[in-house]
């Protein structure tokens, strides 16, 4: 058995551009970035930035329409396509694609506006002391279950 499986975490480079096919499929498509950060042997930080091209059909591809932009944060797993086909010209091109399966938003930026309203602020929780001030704890062996 072989196994085809990307996952990917990293930002949306492009807004998300949906198309339907002749046959009225949903297919959208959009890049995402991600990046690597190492040490080298001398100690300096480096970094390096991939680019995946991603490609959703059917009702995801609607959903990733819908709630993607630029920047968003986002998970994707897929697996891993290469198409070729002649341009104008008669020359072979080739690209390599995620397609995805399932597609999770990360968390919501703070600040950020899309028309939507301002997140409420944070409500206050009671903190609770244990033990209570003044309480001394003594574990017993013989209370313990195991």
């Amino acid at each position: 058995m072989n196994f085809n499986k990307a996952f990917v975490l990293g930002n949306v480079t492009r807004d998300p551009e949906l198309r339907h096919t002749p046959a009225g499929q949903s297919v959208t498509t959009f890049g995402v970035a991600t990046n690597r950060v190492w040490k080298s042997p001398s100690g300096e930080q480096k970094s390096q930035v991939e680019f995946h091209n991603i490609v959703a059909w059917g009702r995801l591809a609607e959903i990733c329409s819908q709630y993607l932009k630029k920047g968003t944060l986002v998970f994707i797993e897929g697996r891993i396509q290469t198409r070729s086909w002649l341009d104008p010209a008669g020359t072979k091109k080739f690209r390599t694609e995620i397609v995805a399966e399932t597609m999770q938003m990360g968390p919501k930026r703070e600040g950020r506006s899309e028309g939507a309203s301002p997140s409420p602020a944070p409500e206050e929780v009671e903190t609770v002391q244990y033990p209570p001030e003044g309480a001394e704890e003594e574990i017993k062996p013989d209370e313990i279950p195991f």
